[in-house]
């Protein structure tokens, strides 16, 4: 079964600079908590199909997952889905206008894949919560501070 958890911010900036933040893959250790690094394999710009390598560390052991661009909206959405041999995870990032302001929603799905995985399910939950509400409060202050153009 699923695990998922889904949270929006207002943030005070427009929706192409809130798109071009989570857009720029070398920027997401700078918001996501576990992060070392996200990078996409080849050149050119970002596109549907195109393969990502996800360095992250938790629980004080670092590790990868790969994944790939599933859908890309210019200015509106990044969805892509990482895995490895535990877990399928979804991370659907989508902007908007709303009031003046850039809505942001963070919608991520961890799927469990092995019965260690499943039996770790309730932890997951509750860190998932905390990490994807953390991991949209750093990109709103990122943005808000104006250190990203």
């Amino acid at each position: 079964m699923p695990i998922q958890f889904q949270h929006e911010e207002l943030i005070r900036t427009t929706p192409e600079r809130g798109f071009a933040a989570i857009h720029n893959l070398s920027l997401t250790a700078d918001w996501l908590p576990p992060c070392v690094s996200l990078t996409k394999e080849g050149d050119g710009p970002n596109a549907v199909g195109d393969m990502l390598r996800y360095v992250y560390k938790q629980g004080g052991r670092q590790a990868e997952m790969e994944g790939k661009i599933l859908a890309r909206v210019p200015g509106e959405r990044l969805h892509c889905m990482y895995n490895d041999s535990m877990f399928d995870v979804s991370v659907d990032l989508r902007v908007s206008a709303k009031g003046g302001e850039t809505l942001t929603t963070h919608m991520v799905e961890i799927t469990p894949k092995t019965f260690s995985g499943k039996l770790m399910s309730p932890l997951i939950r509750f860190g998932l919560k905390k990490q994807t509400r953390d991991a949209a409060k750093n990109l709103k202050n990122l943005l808000e501070s104006g250190n990203v153009s």
